[in-house]
């Protein structure tokens, strides 16, 4: 072992010869030197060449083991004591645990009762199978009573219901009671919410006589206000209040429908159209619809009850396109006639206008320009 030179630590040399003692390759050179003739000077300077040659490897190795211990020997010791006060950090808290089994499925309480359920079954089969009741032969299955269904179960309750009517009827209400109270024990608590859930709201008027009905089709949505028009003046009270003066009686009629009365007179008289002021978005309409087939979907609901002109329309519509807002507006101004004038629904509903349009747009697909239709191919 061969003490370093800063640490104070001694290291192993694995190369290095005893002192004291020449190289093997020294001792071979002596040895051919001393069969050779030759003077005894070349002798001492091979000696004294091999034992410098020594002395320059061990210097090395010893230097070398310094610089590589240097960092051990230079850092400072903590003894283990000193760590019994430092607290060490604590891991997080772990998730807790769900109660229930199925809580990632996305419908915990479902598979929950059905777990539930298949659980009781297994127990109640163990149950039987220990009573040996179960398995049951064949002619045992095929001589149990057969259970109540569902149809039969509610045909009796509907045979109790007729009774209880023809009891009414014929003035015996205590039976007719006793038959109700049996009745109860099978009717739901939420009867009268459950039938009415296939119920179409009724339409609301407010204070002004405006009906609000909600059209949709496709993406667009459409609030509608139907409120009934002023009644137009008489032409003989608009005619008077102008100062017009009326043709006389003594006149010969021209038998053209739409001039006046007179020999020779050719002058049209204003023919009155009933028509329907429909504001869409505070725009009218024929300038917020420009093209006419959107506007013909919209009066077709006036057209087919008749009543072209009897209303006027504000609507607020939103989202999608034009084919998309003017169905969505059609649909709503046949729900409030139907309101309004209760005797034109059975022509609206034979005309489907007052079915919402089930077919809705269909999403876009990656890779493709939209649901369906690809982009152009490029060969190269």
């Amino acid at each position: 072992m061969t003490p370093s030179l800063e640490s104070g630590r001694s290291f192993p040399l694995a190369t290095q010869s005893r002192p004291g003692r020449l190289s093997a390759r020294t001792c071979a050179l002596v040895r051919q030197r001393a069969r050779s003739p030759s003077s005894s000077v070349s002798l001492s300077r091979a000696l004294v060449s091999g034992a410098v040659r020594g002395t320059m490897n061990i210097a090395k190795q010893v230097a070398g083991g310094a610089l590589r211990f240097r960092a051990y020997a230079t850092a400072a010791y903590v003894p283990p004591a000193s760590l019994e006060g430092m607290q060490r950090a604590r891991p997080p808290p772990s998730k807790p645990k769900p109660e229930s089994p199925s809580f990632y499925t996305g419908r915990a309480n479902y598979f929950d009762q059905l777990l539930a359920l298949e659980k009781a079954a297994k127990q109640t089969r163990t149950a039987l199978q220990e009573l040996q009741i179960l398995p049951l032969p064949r002619f045992a299955q095929q001589n149990l009573p057969p259970s109540p269904g569902y149809r039969r179960f509610i045909g009796q309750l509907n045979q109790l219901n007729e009774y209880r009517r023809l009891a009414e009827v014929a003035g015996h209400m205590e039976l007719a009671g006793r038959i109700q109270r049996v009745l109860d024990m099978f009717e739901r608590e939420n009867k009268d919410a459950i039938l009415a859930q296939g119920k179409r709201k009724p339409v609301k008027f407010d204070e002004f006589g405006r009906s609000y009905t909600i059209g949709r089709r496709k993406e667009s949505t459409a609030r509608v206000w139907v409120i009934k028009a002023k009644e137009a003046a008489s032409s003989s009270t608009a005619a008077a209040g102008q100062g017009e003066a009326q043709p006389s009686q003594d006149a010969p009629a021209v038998g053209i429908p739409g001039f006046t009365r007179g020999p020779l007179s050719m002058a049209p008289t204003p023919i009155k159209v009933p028509t329907t002021n429909i504001l869409v978005n505070n725009i009218p309409l024929v300038e917020y619809f420009p093209h006419l087939s959107d506007r013909e979907r919209i009066v077709r609901p006036f057209r087919i009850a008749g009543l072209l002109g009897a209303y006027n329309v504000f609507a607020l519509v939103r989202g999608g396109g034009s084919t998309g807002q003017s169905g969505a507006l059609a649909l709503g101004i046949a729900k409030a006639l139907a309101a309004h004038v209760p005797e034109v629904e059975p022509l609206l509903r034979k005309a489907k206008m007052l079915k919402r349009d089930p077919r809705m747009v269909e999403r876009k697909k990656t890779g493709r320009a939209k649901s369906r239709k690809a982009y152009t191919w490029v060969k190269r």
